[in-house]
């Protein structure tokens, strides 16, 4: 076994690249596709396993392509990390610790975000 077969990536690594490859594609992508826009020599079974499971979790949608599926992602990027977010929040016993704590680990500059976005000023970008 080589040691780049053997050696196993990070949790969620192939999960976060598969969802790069559909975010950069604009458009459904089989797993025929997604594979060879990831580049990377994976089996298509894994391609295929990878996108079965972030469909399961919600994070991608599917429509039928010829005898498999087309995927698109659920959400972009942000909304993702948004989703995550909450899930975090959702899990914790005292929300008001946990929200207070992010609150107070925040830059300067991203707590000012987060009271414009509070008071509906939707114009906090760079």
């Amino acid at each position: 076994m080589t040691e780049e077969r053997g050696a196993r990536r990070p949790a969620g690594e192939l999960e976060a690249s598969v969802l790069a490859a559909l975010w950069a594609a604009g458009g459904g992508l089989t797993a025929g596709e997604v594979r060879t826009a990831l580049g990377s020599g994976l089996a298509r079974t894994t391609v295929t396993t990878i996108l079965a499971r972030l469909h399961e979790k919600g994070l991608v949608t599917r429509s039928r392509s010829g005898r498999g599926y087309a995927y698109l992602p659920a959400a972009d990027a942000p909304g993702l990390t948004a989703r995550r977010m909450r899930a975090e929040l959702e899990r914790g016993e005292d929300r008001g610790s946990i929200l207070a704590r992010f609150v107070s680990d925040l830059s300067e500059e991203d707590e000012k975000m987060l009271r414009a976005l509070l008071n509906g000023n939707e114009e906090t970008g760079p």
